[in-house]
């Protein structure tokens, strides 16, 4: 018997196999391309808007099912020198071009319609892929009805998806923009339609489709019949409806007595409540390393606990009422998580590093500025480790940034977006303040608070332009304005003469209503054995009093909410959502 025969190894050794080489797949299109920039072997001309493109049939073919049919076919094109390709725009065309001969696809926000076009003509599925995803990641309050009615025209779904949840969210905003102006009836009507609509009032809806309709009168006005039916009558009272019955675009209709119907009718039919109807603000509070969270809107007494499967670390509220935290995912990363609200849920995302927490006590900030992400870590050991990171929301990942230098023994620090810039407060000799701006990615110093017998930038949040400071016993609280760098001493606890009341913890200052609130944990009594039972308390500021106002809604919780530590972020809700409706 062979020795090949005994050895099972050594048979092994003589099998076919098959060998790739990755030099030649990686440097098989930088020779097509270099063949298509010196004008080597190509075949086929492409005329398009009178501009000539040679080529080679071949590469075309196996790029595009569309060439490839053209060119393998008893069509006229496969025997013709010059090919005349109607429907496509010349600039477009050159970008598909560079994409079959080179790879690379550049995609900007201006020419995305248009090369989605040429890549649904010419079949080329990742091209078309690539800008449906760039679409959807760039849909703004600025873009989202532009974007709407491409989607809508092409069935690009989750690009029309993303915009219409936007659109929903922020109607009152995008109505009264001139591209609301520019829907069709149908797509105006399919917006009108919603449930998810986002009013507080129906008299909304009906303003936004006199908009609508007065933008092109003459053209549009035999369209309200097919239009009020959508507007939810049920919900408006007899003297919106007679202003509505009243108003010229009613009156100058040929068929008053038509739509004088459609209301009647309309207003007997039980249409739901929209959603924006139940939205309220509320604020949500959450304690370090717990999964019970509260959301409040002290003003209107409304208090809501839900437990969650993530342990957060720091969270921020968006312009657009999105709600994003840091949660614990391991040792060494969070987790950033997005709040879902039709779900009540939170969505796990990308993760981001965190540093090595070993003996050390570390601050951790979540802020946003123009919808982008920042987080910041400081710690307050004496190698001092200050961490910027800023999120990628296209590609889901994290960046880091320039870090200000810090130089002392640190106590405390608490940092907050405001006016475009991070601002960061820390306790060294005295409170001192750093100022991010990420058009720069620099930093620079600002004015510091006057010298107090107590110890600022415990906590901060901004409202507008002005970034509002308490102490850790709210005895005096400071107004920082942005734009002039200049302080303003403002007035402190409501009763500051009081000392037999006990804080525990640190203050937390909100902004609700566009009005500044101030939570605080108060002692009620310490009993042995038992712990320490609190009364948490709220006040509202009002500036033109320059006091403190109670709002008398005292929060009885066994649990001691963490004060100071973390945020408070404050968004938009739906009731019916948080209670599970």
């Amino acid at each position: 018997m062979a020795a090949a025969d005994q050895d099972p190894h050594a048979r092994n050794t003589f099998l076919p196999r098959s060998y790739q080489d990755s030099r030649y797949l990686n440097g098989f299109l930088g020779i097509v391309d270099d063949l298509q920039k010196t004008g080597v072997l190509q075949d086929v001309v492409l005329e398009v808007e009178g501009r000539r493109f040679p080529c080679h049939r071949l590469v075309l073919s196996a790029a595009s099912p569309y060439f490839r049919a053209m060119f393998t076919s008893d069509m006229a094109e496969s025997r013709q020198k010059t090919v005349v390709l109607q429907g496509l725009d010349a600039g477009m065309f050159e970008e598909i071009l560079s994409y079959i001969y080179s790879g690379t696809l550049n995609v900007s926000l201006d020419k995305v319609q248009p090369l989605y076009q040429a890549a649904d003509l010419l079949q080329l599925d990742y091209v078309r892929d690539t800008c449906s995803s760039y679409m959807a990641t760039n849909v703004e309050r600025s873009t989202c009805v532009d974007l709407y009615k491409f989607a809508d025209v092409f069935s690009v779904d989750v690009v029309r998806k993303h915009c219409l949840q936007l659109i929903y969210r922020n109607f009152s905003e995008v109505a009264s923009s001139e591209e609301f102006c520019s829907l069709s009836v149908n797509q105006l009507i399919e917006i009108i339609s919603e449930d998810w609509l986002d009013v507080k009032e129906e008299t909304t809806v009906w303003e936004a489709v006199v908009r609508w309709v007065q933008h092109s009168r003459e053209d549009r006005l035999h369209h309200l019949p097919s239009i009020l039916p959508h507007i939810r009558f049920n919900l408006l009272t007899s003297n919106d409806k007679a202003v509505i019955l009243k108003h010229p675009l009613v009156r100058e209709y040929p068929g008053r007595s038509v739509i004088r119907k459609v209301v009647k009718k309309t207003s007997k039919v039980n249409m739901k409540r929209r959603v924006g109807t139940d939205v309220t603000e509320m604020a949500l509070v959450f304690a370090e390393r717990s999964r019970e969270m509260l959301w409040m809107n002290p003003r209107e007494g409304t208090y809501i606990r839900h437990r969650y499967d993530i342990t957060p670390m720091t969270g921020t509220a968006t312009s657009d009422n999105d709600i994003f935290i840091l949660a614990e995912h391991s040792r060494e990363t969070y987790a950033l998580c997005k709040y879902s609200h039709a779900g009540n849920k939170w969505e796990r995302k990308s993760l981001v590093c965190r540093e090595d927490r070993d003996n050390k006590k570390y601050f951790d900030f979540l802020m946003e500025i123009n919808g982008q992400l920042f987080y910041l870590i400081v710690s307050e050991s004496v190698d001092r480790v200050v961490v910027l990171k800023k999120h990628n929301q296209h590609t889901d990942t994290w960046h880091n940034c320039s870090t200000p230098q810090l130089d002392g023994q640190l106590d405390w620090c608490f940092a907050v977006s405001c006016n475009q810039h991070i601002y960061l407060f820390t306790m060294l000799c005295g409170t001192e303040i750093q100022c991010y701006d990420p058009r720069t990615d620099q930093w620079c110093d600002k004015t510091p608070p006057p010298p107090s017998e107590y110890t600022l930038g415990y906590n901060a949040v901004a409202m507008g332009t002005e970034i509002f400071c308490t102490d850790q016993d709210f005895n005096t609280t400071m107004v920082y304005n942005t734009e002039s760098d200049s302080w303003q001493i403002l007035q402190g606890c409501p009763d500051p003469g009081n000392r037999t009341r006990e804080y525990d913890g640190v203050p937390n200052l909100f902004v609700m209503e566009n009005q500044l609130h101030i939570l605080v944990a108060i002692v009620r009594d310490r009993v042995p054995g038992e712990g320490t039972k609190l009364l948490h308390l709220v006040y509202v500021y009002d500036r033109s009093a320059d006091a403190w106002r109670d709002l008398n809604v005292a929060l009885r919780d066994k649990k001691c909410y963490a004060h100071g530590d973390l945020p408070f972020p404050v968004a938009r809700m739906c009731l019916a959502y948080l209670k599970g409706a």
